[in-house]
């Protein structure tokens, strides 16, 4: 099966602008495929780089060396060749985001936060207000909530909200950051069953889930990190975590 995605040799480093200019290097040669229906999940202890990879692949931080590769019907799009200025069409229409923090506009209710995505594509406003109210109650957020600005809402509130707007748009590639942190068992519950009706409509998914249980439910296979990273920021060698699941 062809990849959807392709990393081949990625590396990216930051300059400590209030350290001197120190050049610090994060990570070192990292390459991966990703197929259509499979959830792959980053592992690795706090500050190893999951996050900074999902930004890079979102397009929020820009790739140091290597090469990331979209593979459509009509041949690759080169993502680190890519204009600034395109990125907003691939993020409406191919690449989705589940960050750990809801962004939004101050005053927008929560029911609009989540019908945005379909709205930029041109969809109905019915349709979309249906879709995301549904979405909002199979994730037990109040019904009183739907109607007000979410930055009022609890951590959990609001990721459910972060939660219904990345899922409501079926992308073919999501990025989910650590998307049940804030979430009880039961909307834990409920993140999973849409990450595996999402794999069944061939969604592509990258992720990060230090929730053991979660991450054995959802992943197809680990790809730990702990080998590209530049070697002084290297931890020592951890037992494995996952029970049986394949490495990338």
């Amino acid at each position: 099966m062809t990849p959807i995605l392709t990393v081949e040799h990625l590396g990216k480093g930051f300059v400590l602008h209030g350290q001197g200019g120190l050049a610090l290097s994060v990570m070192r040669d990292l390459s991966l495929e990703l197929h259509p229906g499979e959830c792959l999940v980053l592992a690795g202890p706090s500050g190893i780089g999951k996050s900074t990879l999902l930004k890079i692949l979102y397009g929020n931080y820009l790739a140091g060396e290597g090469r990331i590769r979209l593979h459509f019907g009509d041949g690759p799009l080169s993502l680190t060749e890519l204009p600034a200025h395109a990125w907003h069409a691939l993020r409406r229409d191919v690449i989705g985001y589940v960050s750990q923090f809801l962004r939004v506009v101050p005053r927008v209710s929560a029911r609009e936060v989540v019908m945005e995505p379909l709205l930029a594509r041109g969809a109905d406003a019915a349709e979309a207000r249906v879709r995301a109210e549904t979405l909002l109650a199979r994730l037990n957020l109040p019904e009183r909530l739907w109607s007000l600005p979410p930055g009022t809402f609890s951590g959990g509130e609001q990721q459910r909200v972060n939660i219904a707007r990345g899922f409501i748009g079926e992308h073919p590639l999501l990025l989910l950051d650590e998307p049940t942190a804030s979430l009880d068992a039961a909307n834990r519950a409920v993140v999973v069953e849409l990450i595996h009706e999402a794999k069944a409509r061939g969604t592509a998914m990258l992720g990060i889930f230090h929730d053991e249980d979660v991450r054995e439910r959802v992943a197809d296979r680990l790809l730990p990190l702990e080998s590209f990273m530049a070697p002084s920021l290297a931890p020592a060698a951890q037992p494995s975590t996952s029970r049986g699941l394949p490495h990338a």
